[in-house]
This record gives C-alpha cells, sequence and structure tokens, in this order.
C-alpha cells in the first residue's frame, strides 16, 4: 500500500510546474495531494482494502462454488445425455427387432394365406368337378328314363297292334321285370 502513495506522489509531478513553492497552502495541487494522501491513509486506517479483498475473496468463493455447482451440473447433464442416447440406442435395436419379427410373420402369414387359397381352390374345383360329375350322372339318368319311357311307349303301341291282351299284359310285365332288373 505505501508504494501506492509514493506512486501516487511521482505522478503528481505535473503539480511541480505550478507557480510558488509547492509545499504550500496556497498551492491547490499540494492541497488535492495532501487531501488525497489523507483519504488513502484513512481507508488504510480503517482497514477497508482488507474489507474489500475480503469482499472480492467472498466473491471469488462464491464464483467458484457456482463454477463447482457448474462442472456438477454439466456432468450430471452429460451423464442423463448418455443415459437417453443408450436408451435411444436401446429403443431403435428393439424397434429394428419388432419391424424384422414383424417381416417374419407377415411372411408366413402371407404362406399360410397363399397355402389356404389354395387348398380353397382345390376344394372348389373338387367340389365343382363333383356337381359336374353328378350333372352328368343326373343327365346320363334322365336320358335313360326318357329312353327307357320312349322304349315302353314305342313296346306298348307296337304291342298294342301286334298281340292281345293277354300277351299285352304278360309283355308289360316281362318289360318292367326287365327294368327293374336294369336299374339296380
Amino acid at each position: 500500500m505505501k508504494r501506492l502513495s509514493v506512486l501516487f506522489a511521482l505522478m503528481a509531478s505535473p503539480a511541480l510546474a505550478a507557480s510558488g513553492p509547492f509545499f504550500s497552502l496556497r498551492n491547490t495541487d499540494f492541497i488535492v495531494t495532501m487531501a488525497f494522501l489523507l483519504f488513502v491513509a484513512i481507508l488504510v486506517y480503517y482497514k477497508v482494502p482488507g474489507i474489500i479483498g475480503g469482499l472480492l475473496d467472498k466473491r471469488a468463493e462464491g464464483i467458484r462454488n457456482d463454477l463447482a455447482e457448474a462442472r456438477r451440473l454439466r456432468e450430471e447433464a452429460q451423464e442423463i445425455y448418455a443415459s437417453y442416447e443408450r436408451r435411444q440406442r436401446e429403443v431403435k435395436g428393439q424397434a429394428d427387432a419388432i419391424v424384422a419379427n414383424a417381416k417374419r410373420e407377415a411372411t408366413v402369414e402371407a404362406d399360410k394365406a397363399k397355402k389356404a387359397l389354395a387348398q380353397s381352390i382345390e376344394r372348389r374345383l373338387k367340389a365343382a368337378e363333383d356337381q359336374i360329375a353328378s350333372a352328368e350322372a343326373d343327365a346320363v339318368r334322365a336320358v335313360r328314363d326318357r329312353a327307357i319311357q320312349t322304349a315302353v311307349a314305342a313296346a306298348t303301341e307296337i304291342l298294342g297292334k301286334q298281340a292281345s291282351a293277354a300277351d299285352r299284359s304278360a309283355g308289360i310285365d316281362k318289360a318292367i321285370a326287365d327294368v327293374a332288373t336294369r336299374l339296380n
């Protein structure tokens, strides 16, 4: 502190350019220098530099604490960020697995649907073939029945012209017996 006051006194050298003796109460530069030195002495006596230093130390400690808190918060934020990145990677992996599983299941279901469709088409074709065969058998049976009826009618007409009533009756019985044996 004393060095500081000596420095200020040396800086007052432009005051030496004033007229008259420097160490006189009539010299305003001397009065200002003395007032300044008295002010500095009062500040030193009441330990104002120590108080200011203490306040600055408290402020520096507060700043250090704030910096330490900021570092702690930064590290915590980095840990949280890393945690979220891990979670994101895990979720992405799970999503990829779900998509792959869904694709596999879709492929399996598509294959099942193709097989079911093929079986359905095959069943319908078989049913259609059965219906065609049944219709064909019905048509053949209808044609036979119609042929039999026509043959019976023709035979009745021919026999009616050629034979007597007794012969006709015996012929009809014989024809009915033949038809019965052929149909079974």
